[in-house]
């Protein structure tokens, strides 16, 4: 089992970098670290809860997944270029590391392109947590690379495929089978109602699918996400996913705490991992130009670029595997390992300052968009609404309802969803596709037309964030926004918002709605 030492330092170590404004999986690889020093913990048992982890993860991404979207070229060609780009780059630095040091032997070719290759992929689990922390998963750039991800994934099972001792099994053939499983799964996920059931079944689907493709020795992410796909676009799905995310993110600190376990480098060690993390600095760059290239703003360029700018855990599996085949000295792990660790670190606190670097240097990065934008990046006409709500949400979608029937004609929603938002409009809202966290699309929004604005989102700091971004922009009219606890409410109406606290109010809309109906019935 896991040591109660392993679990105060995990915690402890997540406490102190988010008290630092930064992400707590920061801390959780530094708690990586120290465990393995001081041999704190069972290697094996936090391993096992890391592939977990990982394969919640990938089943959860593919209950949102929407394949369609793969085949947009933004995403699949996007992928391919960065690779053609940085596969021979990285090659040429890992060949020339002897002549930095000298007593290292030099690496043959086929090693230096396969770590190259593996090199190249991003990391999904980084990027997903940071765009759940930040609230931006319906948002286009998340989109963007979380197929950009799915792709590299892609990618990597079909190395495995054809660098594994043993091949395929006969039998996944009658993985093709598998579309006529959806039926019965999603009867069995309508049956399993609401509470510990829910949990239980997608838990189960998740390892399932893990299971079955390792049996047949495929990649075992890779049926987790199958698996997740199976289940999505179903009016189940959604809830699925929303009961698994805090059992996902209680098993991925373990993948974090993980990395630590292949050792401490040596001074020389170090060295060469800080060169291959320095390496990642290119990678915003080479995304932003790539998703410009296909018609895509410079915001979204670069949000997606700074997402995808840390390694992938792939390039460790790929330096297990050269290991096992004597191709690779067995340190390249432990550099590998801290090489990973070093660009979460850069690419967090690049990602921490994203919106900060785009209000800097947003004009200069502009000058590059191409004149014909996709129609998903086109400005959106609001009109002369005198209401806007950020957010349409199942809280955006109450206040659209209960506001409409007073204020008819003058609110307009604003949907990160492009499809969510056509399905709103196909219902008679007068809603628009828009990230409300975009500084630009604020800025096209003719605030000084509305009256009243109400800020929906689901995460707390990406409301205060908006808050602060509209005060910015000079808007003087009223802001509200939604909080789940008394310190969220506080900050808010310090900032001089009206707060509306969703838990503790929650008791005065049902009365309401009580009251409402007993007059009804009373006429």
């Amino acid at each position: 089992m896991i040591e109660p030492l392993l679990l105060a330092l995990a915690f402890l170590a997540g406490l102190v970098f988010r008290r630092m404004d930064m992400p707590p999986l920061l801390g959780f690889l530094v708690a990586g670290f120290l465990a393995g020093a001081l041999e704190l913990g069972d290697p094996d048992v936090v391993k096992l809860m890391a592939d977990i982890g990982v394969v919640l993860l990938l089943f959860t991404i593919g209950l949102k997944l929407k394949l369609r979207e793969l085949l947009a070229p933004q995403i699949w060609a996007s992928a391919s270029l960065h690779a053609l780009l940085v596969v021979p780059l990285t090659t040429v630095v890992l060949l020339s590391l002897h002549y930095l040091l000298p007593h290292y032997s030099a690496l043959p070719s086929q090693t230096a392109w396969i770590l190259a290759f593996a090199l190249s992929f991003s990391s999904t689990v980084f990027a997903v947590k940071i765009f759940e922390q930040r609230g931006e998963g319906a948002a286009l750039h998340a989109q963007i690379a979380v197929g950009i991800l799915i792709v590299q994934d892609l990618m990597a099972v079909a190395f495995l495929l054809f660098s594994a001792d043993h091949p395929p099994s006969i039998w996944a053939l009658a993985l093709l089978a598998l579309p006529l499983l959806r039926r019965p799964l999603l009867s069995l996920l309508n049956w399993a109602g609401h509470g510990e059931l829910l949990v239980l079944y997608g838990l189960s689907m998740a390892l399932a699918g893990a299971w079955l493709f390792e049996t047949l020795h495929l990649k075992a992410g890779l049926g987790a996400l199958l698996f997740g796909i199976l289940l999505a676009n179903s009016d189940k799905s959604v809830e699925l996913y929303k009961s698994l995310v805090s059992l996902k993110d209680i098993f991925l600190t373990a993948f974090f705490l993980s990395i630590g376990y292949y050792g401490l480098p040596s001074w020389d060690m170090a060295l060469i991992a800080i060169l291959l993390a320095a390496l990642v600095l290119i990678r915003p760059f080479l995304y932003f130009g790539l998703l410009l290239l296909f018609r895509l703003r410079a915001r979204t360029g670069l949000l997606a670029g700074l997402s995808l700018s840390s390694y992938s855990e792939f390039g460790l599996i790929v330096a297990a595997l050269a290991v096992q085949e004597n191709m690779l000295e067995p340190q390249w792990l432990t550099i590998l390992a801290m090489a990973m660790a070093l660009s979460l670190f850069i690419a967090s606190s690049l990602n921490r300052r994203a919106g900060d670097l785009y209000s800097r240097f947003g004009d200069l990065l502009q000058r590059y968009e191409r004149r014909c934008l996709l129609p998903s990046e086109r400005s959106a006409d609001l009109g002369d609404a005198d209401i806007l709500i950020l957010g349409m949400g199942r809280i955006g979608s109450g206040a659209y309802d209960y506001l409409g029937r007073h204020y008819p004609g003058r609110i307009v929603g604003v949907e990160e969803s492009a499809d969510k938002a056509q399905q709103m409009r196909g219902e008679g809202l007068r809603c628009v596709a828009g990230d409300a966290s975009d500084r630009d699309f604020l800025e096209r929004s003719a605030l000084a037309r509305r009256q009243v604005i109400l800020v929906c989102l689901s995460n707390h700091s990406e409301n205060v964030q908006v808050v602060k971004m509209l005060q910015s922009l000079g808007y003087n009219g009223k802001i509200a926004a939604i909080s789940r606890f008394p310190d969220q409410q506080r900050e808010l109406q310090a900032m001089g918002c009206i707060s509306f606290n969703l838990y503790a109010e929650a008791g005065y809309g049902f009365a309401e709605r009580v009251l409402e109906e007993l007059e009804i019935a009373t006429r």
